[in-house]
């Protein structure tokens, strides 16, 4: 029996052993290919030498520091190579160890950006249902993700409201255009404006390409312009949550490359370290550091392990790997395979509604009825027998539930590497399609 407390006590998982390239082998002698990169993580693959000799060197120089006394190379190095060029004017990083932890620090930047401002009335948030934006007690009540917020409900603050998801396969009707659905939803959103007040909204907390909980969802075309406009108009920042969906996941550097606007504050994780070690942080617009540096000089945040030396530097050698080798090509390339093989393999498939995805980031809706959109009995867990009958295959894949309204729906995510070759998409493509079919037979 293991003494781990595992994600669930009532089956001990298999115990990875190693991993090289797009693979991972298990104590038992499983190889499996690592089709979603774990959670949209291992961009990079597993055994990366360049990598791993980037953190065996950080580690024979200072393995950690406290930020309250020392900066360290590395972590002015990684800074340096996001936001030197200040994209979108992002001029500077904050580095923590995971999403959540970026989460948090953005939602309490945000909030003492207003202090430093003289706007102290400035105290709500607007996110949407259907979004997940870490499981931290802050990140969580910005969140949208009903299952997850269920059991912390009474923890979690009232400084957060949820308009509708940008979910057009789900939610846009049958009676409407495109523009028709962004014009609603835009609608929606200046309607929580002025419900709450403009003047008391702080930011409008958004992914670019949702992620966990509903699976590779973009927003319908002209969405994100109109969400800045009305910030804009209202004095209120927009923070872009691009944990999943960023660091070239999507195709481009960010995400938001492919809306046509810039957020003030983008949190970023996941891709950034590329599982090598745990690292998170938040990227941030020049006019908030201005009205910092006009104000007390100080955020009022802090982590132990923040730009920890050791994370910083693993962080420094998968991106310059991801430059040098020019992956983010390669995700374009390959994301036009993977969607290709997807659509060829389940396009027509009785129980898959929707297959939809930017770059290496796909999903598939499993759905009971194609036609009428009709979910299987939430009970069948059929996002977990996909899983389950991938896994056996010789493919690991991301599995949820809940991506309606955090009880019904399923679906599931294939994030491959950055390296991923087309066989090895193909072969991913292959498995997924058995594991598909294998699952939902006679269910």
């Amino acid at each position: 029996m293991s003494r781990l407390l595992h994600r669930t006590l009532f089956a001990d998982p298999p115990i990875a052993v190693s991993g090289s390239g797009i693979h991972v082998r298990t104590a038992d002698g499983h190889e499996v290919i690592d089709g979603s990169g774990g959670a949209a993580v291992a961009c990079l693959g597993h055994g990366n030498a360049r990598v791993n000799a980037a953190i065996a060197a950080q580690l024979g120089k200072v393995a950690y520091v406290h930020t309250a006394l020392f900066s360290n190379a590395a972590a002015e190095e990684l800074a340096d190579l996001l936001v030197g060029h200040a994209p979108g004017g992002l001029t500077h990083a904050y580095f923590v160890s995971s999403g959540s932890e970026g989460t948090e620090a953005a939602l309490k930047l945000a909030r003492q950006y207003f202090l430093e401002a003289g706007q102290p009335q400035r105290t709500r948030f607007i996110a949407r249902r259907g979004s997940y934006h870490g499981n931290t007690l802050g990140a969580l009540a910005a969140g949208g993700n009903m299952m997850r917020r269920a059991p912390y409900a009474p923890l979690l603050s009232d400084a957060f409201s949820h308009v509708s998801p940008a979910f057009a396969y789900r939610f846009q009707r049958d009676d409407e255009t495109e523009a028709q659905y962004t014009q609603r939803l835009g609608d929606e959103l200046e309607a929580e404006f002025q419900r709450l007040g403009p003047q008391n909204v702080i930011a409008f907390i958004a992914e670019p390409v949702v992620g966990a909980t509903t699976g590779c969802v973009a927003a319908p075309a002209g969405y994100f312009r109109r969400v800045r406009e009305i910030c804009d108009r209202h004095g209120a920042l927009l923070i872009l949550d691009e944990v999943m969906c960023g660091m070239g996941r999507t195709g481009t550097q960010h995400a938001w490359e492919q809306e046509g606007i810039t957020p003030d504050v983008q949190v970023i994780a996941k891709g950034l370290g590329g599982g090598y070690q745990p690292i998170g942080g938040i990227l941030i617009g020049g006019r908030i550091i201005e009205a910092f540096r006009a104000g007390s000089g100080s955020f009022m945040h802090g982590h132990t392990y923040q730009a920890h030396p050791v994370a910083c530097a693993a962080a420094l050698a998968v991106q310059q790997v991801i430059r040098d080798d020019k992956l983010i090509d390669n995700v374009r390339a390959m994301g036009e395979v993977l969607a290709a093989g997807l659509t060829e393999r389940l396009g027509n498939h009785r129980h898959v509604g929707d297959i939809r995805g930017r770059g290496l980031f796909w999903a598939i809706e499993l759905v009971r009825d194609r036609a009428t959109k009709a979910v299987f009995d939430p009970a069948l867990k059929v996002n977990d027998r996909v899983k389950q009958q991938a896994y056996d295959r010789g493919l690991a894949i991301y599995p949820m539930g809940g991506t309606i309204d955090g009880k019904q729906g399923d679906h599931v995510i294939v994030a491959p590497p950055y390296i991923a070759t087309a066989a090895d998409i193909d072969a991913i493509v292959a498995r997924l399609g058995d594991a598909v079919d294998a699952a939902v037979a006679g269910v």
